[in-house]
């Protein structure tokens, strides 16, 4: 035995039946409180929600069967509100019947949030007195009719953005981006979420730069259900026009709050800008003078044209220190041990010292960075000592570095005095010893479009350096290095039924030097190059391409040059987007120390 009811109306009936049912009838679909409820806390609301009907609970009023394309139907099962009554124990068929009222108002609505405002929806009630899990069936069955596209869509601003101030090239700019931005334009699907996507977006985009209190004051989708089509039409109040104003660091006790100031760099008297913050944020978060850092701009009752930033920070101790372990396939096993010092003695600057113990090397080296000054540059020192496998032999090697450098956010900049010398141990035909002084100038570009994970963009930095050799017949010496990486799009790798994308690539890398003096001037191995390893050219050992001697021996070159392309895929696994990538790669090098015998050696494979 089974009852049937069908349903075909206008959108509007059944919201207004709907009101009267709840209002005459919600009270007795509720199953009398009893004292197990108190000891044992809420019931559940909800059963299995699959599409399909599957498995119940034993003891359930009915089952839910949607009958419909699949996307619809497992998306009505997960979200009809029907679901919340199928653990009530005395259910009647009258009182269920009332429910499947509702449920055809509810089942409406869940579709015009997908944007199908003409479904047409049959549901049935079945008795089911042979099923010992439920006495009773719902059976919902849609067909979703055309899908509504975007026929227009508007964009208004009030506030300061507005059009009445046409003088305001900036603001113009800023409309025309945002209207251009725009997430639903005209002939996209209309669903409610792309919808809200699409307000939220232009929303984010008014309140990164300048407006930080925007909002939204209207927004409107009109329906016309007859012809399949909605108009759609938003309205951003932007609010007073902000800059920045002075830092106001809170939570300082350890270090000075004007040092904080002046590692921030907030452009005071400015623009607002939300990624200009971010990144005022994140200079103070990598400092190493704090544990965390909040960066706020201060909107409540105060001057637009001076808002102060808020920087609430949680200070790092005086000292500390790091214990660590790790495996390389160039070095193997690794030890390191660092100590921290953020006030040195006398000085006030921050010293970071490290001990690291490797296959391939042991080193001991101390780097000291007093904090900037108003322009963003400060003074450095370092001190290195060093053992490692330098291609044939072990060298034992000596650097002491002195001078000024500058970070930006996407220029790097520097200038200093350096100090080098090495030795080479190993047997009677080694390499001399040999010292060196130089000046050095330092430069290095970012352009990445994720500082993080870049998939396009581009990278260079330059080293030039001018010196004489200390040891032997002093000669003078012109050093030079650059690095170069950058990435091209391929494309985007998806999972089967997923939405998220990552792009794979191409990378491109090239790096090249070349330490110009006389033939007979002693250089330090530490100046001269040498290369091969994971990290440069793959398939050869770490810095075992290098010059080879008459006897076969490989010693430290004056010039290098490398050269690699990589095409870097996201992995999809069953179907799912992983986070691992595969990577085919030929990379090629060589060192010399005359430019007419440089011998490439190239390593290729895949991972």
């Amino acid at each position: 035995m089974y009852r049937v009811a069908y349903f075909k109306a206008p959108a509007w009936m059944p919201a207004l039946f709907l009101s009267g049912v709840i209002s005459l009838q919600g009270c007795s679909l509720l199953p009398k409180k009893d004292a197990s409820d108190d000891e044992s806390g809420a019931r559940p609301v909800a059963g299995d929600a699959r599409g399909d009907g599957g498995a119940t609970r034993q003891g359930d009023a009915f089952t839910l069967q949607v009958r419909g394309p699949d996307d619809l139907r497992d998306y009505l099962a997960l979200h009809l509100e029907i679901q919340r009554y199928r653990q009530i124990p005395d259910l009647g068929a009258s009182e269920l019947s009332r429910l499947m009222v509702a449920a055809e108002a509810n089942a409406r609505e869940l579709l015009g949030t997908l944007g199908y405002f003409t479904p047409t929806l049959t549901l049935e009630l079945r008795e089911t007195p042979g099923n010992t899990r439920a006495p009773r069936e719902v059976v919902i069955t849609v067909e979703p009719g055309v899908q509504t596209r975007v026929a227009a869509f508007q964009v208004d601003f009030g506030g300061a953005i507005s059009n009445e101030r046409p003088d305001d090239p900036v603001a113009r700019a800023q409309r025309d981006a945002i209207r251009s931005a725009w997430g639903l334009r005209t002939g996209e699907l209309f669903t409610q979420q792309a919808w809200d996507n699409a307000k939220a977006g232009g929303l984010r985009n008014l309140t990164a730069k300048r407006y930080a209190t925007a909002s939204i004051t209207r927004s409107q989708a009109e329906i016309d259900a007859d012809r399949n089509e909605a108009r759609l039409g938003v309205t951003y109040d932007s609010g007073p026009a902000y800059r920045f104003g002075p830092l106001d660091v809170r939570g300082a006790r350890r270090y000075s709050a004007d040092g904080a100031r002046r590692i921030a760099r907030v452009p005071t008297g400015t623009d607002y800008d939300q990624q200009k913050l971010l990144d005022a944020q994140q200079r103070l978060a990598s400092s190493g003078y704090y544990d965390s850092v909040f960066l706020t701009l201060d909107t409540d009752g105060t001057d637009p044209e001076s808002a102060p930033v808020i920087a609430q920070v949680r200070e790092a101790p005086y000292q500390k220190l790091v214990a660590g372990v790790g495996f390389t396939t160039d070095s193997g096993a690794r030890l390191s041990l660092d100590h921290v010092h953020n006030q040195m003695p006398l000085l006030g600057w921050r010293a970071v010292s490290r001990l690291v113990l490797d296959r391939e090397t042991q080193s001991l080296g101390t780097d000291w960075n007093a904090i900037p000054d108003d322009r963003g540059w400060r003074w450095f020192g370092s001190g290195l000592l060093k053992r490692e496998i330098t291609g044939s032999y072990d060298v034992n090697s000596g650097r002491v570095r002195g001078g000024r450098g500058k970070t930006g956010d996407h220029i790097d900049r520097s200038y200093f005095l350096q100090y080098d010398y090495a030795t080479y141990t190993g047997g009677a035909d080694a390499p001399p010893s040999a010292s060196a002084i130089s000046a050095n100038w330092g430069w290095t570009g970012r352009y990445f479009d994720n500082a993080g994970s870049p998939t396009r963009g581009q990278g260079l930095a330059l080293e030039v350096g001018l010196g004489q050799t200390l040891i032997g017949e002093r000669a003078p010496f012109i050093r030079t290095y650059g690095r170069w990486l950058g990435f091209v799009p391929l494309g985007e790798v998806r999972g089967a039924q997923e939405s998220a994308a990552r792009s794979s690539r191409l990378q491109f890398r090239a790096e090249a030097g070349a330490f110009i003096a006389r033939d007979n001037a002693q250089a330090p191995a530490t100046l001269l190059f040498l290369t091969g390893g994971d990290t440069t050219v793959r398939g050869y050992s770490y810095r075992q391409i290098g010059t080879e001697r008459a006897d076969g021996q490989i010693v430290a070159g004056r010039y290098m040059s490398v050269g690699s392309v990589e095409w870097q895929r996201p992995i999809v696994w069953n179907g799912k987007l992983t986070d691992f990538e595969s990577a085919v790669f030929v990379d090629a090098g060589a060192v010399a120390d005359q430019v007419s015998e440089l011998k490439t050696k190239v390593g290729h494979g895949t991972g």
